[in-house]
């Protein structure tokens, strides 16, 4: 009877591997979670566990702010030059401009907000550690123009390491340019709010960053003029735990508000309508 009788063949074992991706998983920087990279973007790029807001491009924040199918990038052709013939320097913007995929360390737009018209600059770390050059300068200089003369408030993001030096007092003459354009949009009531994220240091705090109708940064944020050693030794003296990050710098009335990425849009679109006076988008809900 041996067809009622089951034959039990040896299993082969499988001998193909399932390969992994190598960008599938990410790991945070700060807390050392690891999770999938699809959950890291879906989390605008948040860690899940410990609430550590890693460094994104100018373009995700620009998706962040601007509702879908309204950014329009302004001032695209400006590029750097090496006005002073600095050693080096045109190698150094070839490589940032290969690297980053961006023409300098700011991109700006117009676009709209909540269905509200407005003017973003954002800049790119990752292009020569979002230092500000002359092109920085003017990108700023002709988005405040814009405002000025379509009447749109005006959003700055920074992260920037500081001015460029390789374009020595050409770069230092920025932080004098983008303050006046910012004067001029105060005397004519048009609002300008600046958003700082890690890090925002040196001629770009000590200008137009910290010169905002309303002033606000992400959580954690390292934002100062100086690194920690230069003012513990101009100053002598040890220095407060923290004394450079966005929560600290809230405690002692230097900014507004510290603000978590998911909740921007919404924080920046609710200060607008204070400052303009105009409704809220219908359909929309304050967070």
């Amino acid at each position: 009877m041996a067809w009622f009788k089951k034959e039990r063949k040896p299993r082969q074992p499988r001998r193909e591997r399932l390969e992994i991706p190598a960008d599938t998983w990410e790991k945070c920087e700060a807390c050392g979670h690891t999770d999938l990279r699809e959950k890291f973007i879906r989390n605008l790029n948040v860690c899940p566990a410990c609430d550590f807001h890693r460094r994104i491009r100018a373009v995700e924040y620009l998706n962040i702010l601007f509702d879908e199918g309204t950014i329009e990038e302004t001032e695209v052709d400006l590029r750097s030059t090496d006005p002073l013939g600095f050693p080096e320097y045109p190698a150094r913007l070839k490589k940032s401009t290969t690297n980053a995929g961006e023409g300098d360390a700011i991109i700006t737009a117009t676009g709209l907000l909540l269905g509200a018209p407005l003017n973003v600059g954002v800049m790119d770390f990752a292009f020569m550690g979002g230092s500000m050059g002359s092109v920085v300068g003017e990108k700023i200089a002709r988005l405040g123009q814009r405002s000025l003369e379509r009447k749109f408030p005006l959003v700055l993001i920074s992260a920037s390491g500081g001015a460029r030096m390789q374009e020595g007092v050409l770069s230092l003459m920025q932080m004098a340019k983008t303050a006046s354009m910012l004067s001029m949009l105060g005397e004519r009531g048009i609002p300008y709010i600046s958003i700082l994220t890690n890090p925002t240091t040196g001629g770009v705090s000590a200008s137009y960053a910290m010169l905002g109708d309303a002033i606000i940064a992400e959580p954690g944020a390292v934002i100062g003029f100086a690194g920690p050693r230069v003012i513990k030794q101009t100053l002598g003296q040890d220095l407060p735990e923290g004394f450079q990050t966005a929560e600290f710098l809230l405690d002692h009335g230097i900014l507004d508000a510290v603000v978590h990425r998911k909740e921007l849009k919404g924080t920046v679109g609710q200060l607008l309508r204070h400052m303009t006076g105009k409704p809220a988008a219908a359909g929309w809900v304050s967070p």
